[in-house]
């Protein structure tokens, strides 16, 4: 049975990933919105990424015979700027969600839950791709710039992300 901090913490957790998620299909519907495509696809496969993150919490919960308690979500902003700025708040967000998953880990260690640190290994570790990728797409906008033949190219280029999957 999950002690019921652990329980809160991962019911936080899932509405954490549930929060970024919101996010990315909010940015993705802007991309759409400003001819970016292939930035709105990229954006639209992370939205969907953090559901799945958000889903394995709650599968997890379940499992270890606790109650998930959803919680409600905050309204998006509409607009994000230029891809530049739209990256800057992507690696932010993601080493956001690093350290509420760190601080969950933490406690896990604490009330020496077994299982749950075992489950947020794989978060740990998915996160360190989540950031490294993030930070390279952001490094490369400060190259690019916010228009231009490059800018095309880098859409195009994000309009493929999951298709190397299949």
């Amino acid at each position: 049975m999950i002690k019921k901090t652990v329980e809160k913490a991962l019911n936080d957790q899932i509405k954490a990933e549930f929060d970024s998620a919101y996010v990315y299909l909010a940015m993705s519907a802007h991309c759409e919105s400003v001819n970016l495509g292939g930035f709105a696809t990229w954006l639209r496969l992370q939205y969907e990424e953090e559901m799945a993150h958000a889903l394995r919490l709650y599968d997890f919960v379940n499992i270890r015979g606790g109650r998930v308690t959803l919680q409600a979500l905050a309204k998006p902003p509409a607009t994000f700027g230029k891809p530049l700025n739209i990256f800057k708040e992507v690696l932010k967000n993601e080493q956001k969600v690093t350290g509420l998953i760190n601080k969950l880990y933490a406690l896990a260690i604490k009330e020496n839950d077994y299982p749950t640190q075992v489950e947020l290994q794989w978060f740990i570790s998915e996160q360190v791709e989540e950031e490294k990728t993030a930070g390279d797409i952001l490094e490369q906008l400060k190259m690019v710039g916010d228009h231009g033949a490059s800018l095309h190219r880098m859409d195009r280029i994000l309009s493929k992300r999951g298709l190397e999957q299949q």
